[in-house]
């Protein structure tokens, strides 16, 4: 009896491990297979249009052929460092408050809360920054428009704080409880404990959390679509409106005639942030087997 049942667990340990591996190998093929169409349209497109033109232009209107990439870069970019200036303080607060110095009732409470929110339809958000947030960013500023990249980076950090604070706070507690013993056996407070031994321990998850936030952030398209003002220029103020590469391949890719040169420009922009996401989110997992490390 013992021996089939023995047999019976090596059999399901086997099934899970070789279930697991497929349903790998399937994501790397469909990964690979985004990658080639991404490819194929992208060398379409620069075959016949310079490369140089491409990412050194500063204009962006299909109606001409003019594809230049920059203001789209340059508009991720502002709406990007904004969202992040102001996701980053609030988020790693939040999560050293929830993992350090919140009564544990206080702290059953605030996680499960602070993670639904990542359940919030993206459109939705769009929605509460077109009427709380936009207007409101008008008035203070005195602008003629409360679609900007300000209004855009509010709402993009509020969608990156779960992201943020939860792999943060995971951090936070994967370090060791004797550190704090250590620190306070030393005659350090808590909050001295907390800051100069706790959050530098847990910095590399606290990093791999920001990465991770930033991706989300990076990869938003309809919030951003919403309420950057869509407007391709380069401009270099957060109270202006801008136009990201999301936005542009959302706002654009259902006018497009198939096969066409423009068709083929949303392509190579879409290969661009492609490749921008995957970089920032492999930096994040390696930050993240840090953390497990700790552990």
């Amino acid at each position: 009896m013992a021996s089939s049942k023995s047999k019976f667990a090596k059999f399901k340990s086997f099934l899970i491990t070789r279930f697991v591996f497929v349903n790998g190998i399937i994501s790397i093929i469909i990964l690979g297979l985004i990658l080639a169409l991404l490819l194929y349209n992208s060398v379409r497109f620069f075959a016949s249009y310079p490369i140089q033109n491409f990412f050194g232009g500063v204009r962006w209107i299909p109606t001409h052929d003019k594809f230049g990439f920059a203001p789209l870069l340059v508009g991720s970019i502002i709406t990007t460092f904004a969202a992040i200036l102001i996701a980053v303080p609030l988020g790693v607060g939040s999560a050293i408050y929830i993992g350090e110095l919140a009564p544990r009732y206080l702290r059953e409470t605030l996680k499960p809360i602070i993670e639904v929110l990542a359940t919030i339809p993206s459109v939705v958000i769009g929605f509460i920054g077109i009427k709380v947030f936009a207007p409101l960013i008008k008035n203070i500023f005195n602008l003629n428009i409360g679609l900007t990249a300000l209004t855009a980076a509010v709402m993009l950090a509020f969608m990156s704080l779960p992201t943020i604070v939860s792999i943060s706070e995971d951090a936070i507690n994967a370090v060791p409880n004797t550190f704090r013993y250590a620190s306070m056996a030393l005659g350090a407070t808590k909050w001295e404990t907390t800051y100069k031994v706790v959050v530098p321990t847990a910095s590399s998850g606290i990093v791999a959390a920001v990465m991770l936030g930033l991706g989300r952030i990076v990869g938003e398209t309809m919030a951003v679509l919403m309420l950057t003002g869509n407007s391709p220029r380069i401009v270099f103020s957060f109270l202006q409106p801008v136009r990201t590469i999301t936005a542009t391949i959302a706002a654009e890719m259902g006018e497009t005639a198939q096969g066409g040169l423009h068709y083929s420009a949303l392509f190579a922009i879409g290969l661009v942030l492609f490749l921008i996401t995957f970089l920032i989110n492999f930096v994040g997992d390696r930050f993240t087997g840090r953390v497990k490390n700790i552990r």
